[in-house]
């Protein structure tokens, strides 16, 4: 993996599961951490194991369905940021009905969350990653929205959505020396997706061109890597990083 070292780089949704491990991943490559999620219980975990590897790392609490809160996150970063993974976002307890049956409540929250917080969370820390010279925006997409995963209709919605958006911002933040990708991880094996019906995960582990399941260490070392310097090459890319299931 290439060296995060000297480079501030912020994670959302960190408190477990996928960010847990890539926040861990950047402070192995060196990185110094900004940790948020909604509250230090959920946390602790992350920042008692990145404390072990002997990286600096600060805690910073945001609820990404609240504007306010993440202005205020924004606005209590001084200094440059290199780096920021949009990995917070609703992802369970909405899935396995079919579109005609979603509750327009629970459909707003996850785009609430999901989109207008990546949105706004991105805006609110724009000025700092570009005063850093080599600011790198990480997209948490997801593989369901290529393959059209059916039964799952707000979420693949969602992370559509912010596909498009990386997109768009690649053009609009190129100018500033800013690379924005996406990573559209598959299902992972981590306690959000335990409640995936089995035929899913099967469906996965059979179809992918590297048969069995996926843990997240993989994808946290992708995530890293877009972070550096030199991944300003695959700016306004979707990587799908789900061992071959979807091309």
């Amino acid at each position: 993996m290439s060296s995060l070292e000297g480079r501030r780089v912020v994670v959302t949704g960190a408190g477990g599961g996928l960010g847990k491990t890539i926040a861990l991943a950047c402070a192995s490559a060196g990185a110094k951490l900004i940790l948020s999620d909604l509250s230090d219980e959920s946390l602790e975990p992350t920042m008692a194991a990145v404390r072990e590897t002997g990286a600096t790392v600060e805690s910073k609490l945001m609820d990404l369905s609240d504007p306010d809160s993440i202005a205020a996150f924004g606005a209590s970063i001084s200094g440059p940021v290199h780096g920021l993974v949009n990995n917070g976002a609703i992802a369970t307890g909405i899935g396995g009905i079919g579109f005609e049956d979603i509750e327009i409540e629970s459909w707003d929250k996850v785009m609430t969350v999901n989109v207008r917080g990546t949105w706004l969370a991105i805006r609110a820390l724009a000025p700092a990653l570009r005063s850093s010279g080599s600011g790198r925006i990480v997209n948490l997409a997801s593989d369901t929205a290529l393959w059209g995963a059916p039964n799952l209709m707000s979420y693949i919605s969602s992370k559509g959505a912010v596909m498009a958006m990386t997109r768009g911002l690649a053009r609009e933040l190129g100018p500033d020396g800013i690379g924005v990708t996406a990573i559209a991880p598959g299902i992972l094996t981590t306690p959000s997706t335990e409640y995936v019906p089995e035929a899913r995960h099967k469906l996965y582990e059979t179809q992918r061109a590297v048969p069995g399941p996926q843990g997240t260490e993989e994808v946290a070392d992708v995530a890293a890597y877009l972070l550096t310097k030199a991944a300003i090459t695959l700016t306004g890319q979707v990587l799908p990083v789900d061992h071959g299931f979807v091309f």
